[in-house]
């Protein structure tokens, strides 16, 4: 029987984060990855009648925390890569006044064993944040070559011994497909030093999940999108957790582009669509980090649309 908690989702920065959108009581706004809802609640809290709060999830699980507040919330069940279609389709191409995002994996995702997210469990190797299509983990460690293995767990993984690794799924996988987790911990646990076993094995998992969710391209549409469909002076703020996407989130709000290369005018001054609040991330407390352990990693970086 799958192993669900019961708490679907502890969020991080709560107050932070919605206190960065600067909300307007009767403001249109986004929450680009609904999950437990603890962030969508926050920010209506914080709005009138008149307000409205978009909240996109693609996982099916997350609408059970959907609140009943029709007239102020509209739930979005799609990737948040296709946000300014959506605001489009709704009729906001550029009235909203604040976008915030928590790139994070939810609790659930960990804790629900048949979903195929963490190497506690021995399940089916899955990893899709939607489970209704698309690849997962056990077709990309059948099917990719090992060029391609290799770059996932060196890019996205950032681990030095990614070449082995995938050499090593390429030879298991010919005598032996991969469909469950003990195949994948069985084929690299022996090229994992003992020391940094737990973290490399974190490592592993993180750079299939990305491959399988298409995160990092996900992520630049969305930052797009979200610059599409802010008002001037609307905020965007996102929570990430490790350096891929916190680098390219830091990029984006500096330049209005993931390479973080901004347009120069003739006397030497930036042009960009987009500036930081501050330079200066914004951390989980240390009562924070000790009270919920996935919050450790968490960078909060905001921005407004110029």
């Amino acid at each position: 029987m799958p192993t669900i908690c019961p708490t679907y989702h502890v969020p991080v920065l709560l107050g932070e984060t919605v206190d960065a959108l600067d909300i307007i009581p009767d403001g249109i706004y986004i929450d680009a990855t609904f999950g437990g809802g603890g962030h969508s609640k926050e920010i209506l809290s914080r709005l009138n009648e008149e307000g409205h709060l978009y909240a996109f999830d693609q996982d099916a699980d997350a609408e059970k925390n959907v609140p009943k507040d029709e007239q102020r919330l509209t739930f979005v069940r799609s990737n948040f890569r296709y946000l300014s279609r959506w605001m489009r389709y709704y009729g906001e191409e550029e009235g909203v006044n604040g976008i915030m995002a928590d790139l994070g994996v939810s609790s659930h995702h960990f804790d629900a064993e048949e979903r195929g997210f963490s190497f506690r469990f021995d399940a089916p190797l899955d990893m899709r944040m939607n489970g209704r299509g698309g690849q997962t983990a056990a077709q990309v460690l059948n099917e990719y070559a090992e060029e391609e293995l290799s770059k996932i767990f060196n890019i996205y993984g950032e681990l030095k011994n990614g070449r082995k690794m995938a050499n090593a799924i390429v030879k298991a996988r010919a005598s032996k497909p991969f469909v469950a987790i003990s195949d994948l911990l069985e084929t690299i646990k022996p090229l994992l030093p003992r020391e940094r076993e737990k973290k490399d094995m974190a490592k592993a998992f993180q750079a299939l999940r990305i491959e399988v969710n298409r995160e990092m391209e996900a992520l630049e549409e969305m930052l797009h999108g979200a610059l599409r469909v802010l008002k001037p002076g609307g905020r965007l703020a996102i929570l990430t957790y490790h350096s891929l996407e916190d680098r390219m989130v830091k990029n984006f709000m500096k330049s209005g582009n993931i390479e973080g290369k901004a347009e120069q005018d003739f006397f030497g001054n930036f042009l960009t669509p987009i500036r930081p609040i501050s330079n200066k991330v914004i951390v989980p407390s240390p009562q924070e980090q000790e009270n919920n352990p996935r919050s450790r990693s968490a960078k909060l970086r905001i921005a407004k649309k110029l």
